[in-house]
């Protein structure tokens, strides 16, 4: 709180006290006479500020010094500019019509890079403010509630400012473990109810961009990048569709095979309902002028055929059916990528995301999930050879059945 830098990048472990000492930073910038607006994604996430500066300005507000809007979340002292606010903010629309002497962006790593690049940055600019970015590096599960374009764009947000030699940047992290008023205990064992890799990002604050133990490599993802494709000999979209109406993620992957490697074309992955997803994929298959639709047959595929052709009847939807786990059906796939044939035509930061940071065992995300439904189809099941000299033995076995 007492740096003088212009922007500050605060990564920290879950109840770490980031939230309660913005509420203490802000309310001093406020009693020093700014304009103060916090920001966080969601209602339930603004709740402990507004609470906690409540609490602290209580006497003045009670004396009639302050005024307070409990309906749009601000104190003032009437006829000023000086004034503290919470506002709810997932991307730049959200955070549209205000301005302010300090902006605190709280959950950072969930919100849409616009809320900074284009509303908060510029809103600053009469005062020359300052900004604060606080955020816990985001699991793979709290990615599929993210807004933002790229799921990591919190880390590299704090990489750059690291190498800031101007002073104009800080950063801080802080474990879990440095709050002295959470339970040792309790942290010493919730290792126990965690993932390693879970822990390590929501206890411990580390950035991870690769898992150990992930089938997938960044290594391998960027040395097989293109910036075009060549003329697929067979294009399909992978769906791994959503069955519930709460309009969870709903994975929607074209991807095109070229003798003997595969090429991903495109992540239309959408959050939907079964009558909201199917309006990604049908387009998808039209604007790569695709074979057809591939989706599982014994997890909703017959309702994947059903919604597909109440939008367009002329489209074909392949259901294949998952004989075997997760983690063997997307080895075969992974391995394609170290053999250097599995190429991505641009970039898919929240699908890469998927395949570096997932570790067999763990629920396997949506976005992954249909690239594989689509490779395994092009590379595995009559869409071409597959270079089996180089599998391990079980998987030669398991791609020779498959075939």
């Amino acid at each position: 709180m007492d740096s003088p830098a212009k922007r500050k990048v605060i990564r920290a472990g879950r109840r770490g006290g980031k939230t309660v000492g913005m509420s203490i930073y802000a309310v001093e910038q406020f009693l020093a006479g700014h304009r103060v607006l916090y920001a966080a994604p969601t209602s339930e996430q603004l709740d402990t500020f507004w609470r906690n500066v409540k609490a602290a300005l209580r006497e003045p507000i009670d004396a009639g010094l302050f005024r307070k809007n409990e309906t749009e979340h601000f104190i003032e002292i009437e006829a000023t500019e000086q004034r503290i606010r919470a506002k709810t903010a997932w991307n730049a629309d959200t955070l549209r019509g205000d301005y302010a002497d300090v902006l605190i962006l709280d959950e950072w790593q969930l919100m849409n890079e616009e809320a900074w690049d284009r509303v908060g940055a510029p809103m600053l600019l009469d005062n020359n403010g300052d900004a604060v970015f606080i955020y816990t590096p985001p699991s793979l599960q709290s990615r599929s509630v993210s807004k933002a374009r790229d799921p990591q764009h919190a880390a590299k947000l704090f990489k750059r400012a690291l190498l800031d030699k101007t002073g104009r940047w800080a950063t801080f992290h802080f474990k879990s473990a440095d709050n002295p008023y959470i339970s040792q205990e309790a942290l010493s064992e919730i290792a126990g109810d965690m993932t390693a890799l879970a822990y390590r990002q929501e206890i411990l604050a580390e950035d991870v961009d690769e898992a150990p133990g992930a089938l997938w490599t960044r290594a391998a993802i960027e040395a097989g990048r293109v910036l075009r494709a060549p003329d697929c000999e067979q294009v399909v979209v992978g769906v791994d569709p959503t069955a519930t109406s709460t309009g969870d993620e709903a994975g929607i992957v074209t991807a095109g095979r070229y003798g003997n490697d595969l090429y991903l074309l495109a992540d239309d992955s959408t959050q939907g309902s079964p009558e909201q997803w199917p309006r990604a994929a049908v387009p998808a298959y039209h604007r790569h002028r695709a074979d057809a639709i591939i989706a599982e047959s014994n997890n909703g595929g017959e309702m994947v055929a059903s919604v597909i052709a109440q939008i367009d009847s002329a489209v074909p939807v392949r259901l294949v059916h998952a004989s075997r786990g997760k983690m063997t059906r997307a080895e075969p796939i992974a391995v394609i990528y170290e053999q250097g044939r599995g190429h991505h035509v641009g970039s898919f930061p929240a699908l890469e995301d998927e395949q570096c940071l997932w570790v067999p065992g763990d629920p396997s995300p949506n976005r992954m999930d249909a690239l594989v439904w689509a490779a395994t189809q092009l590379m595995l099941r009559g869409g071409g050879p597959i270079q089996q000299g180089t599998l391990p033995a079980g998987l030669r076995d398991w791609a020779g059945l498959n075939a």
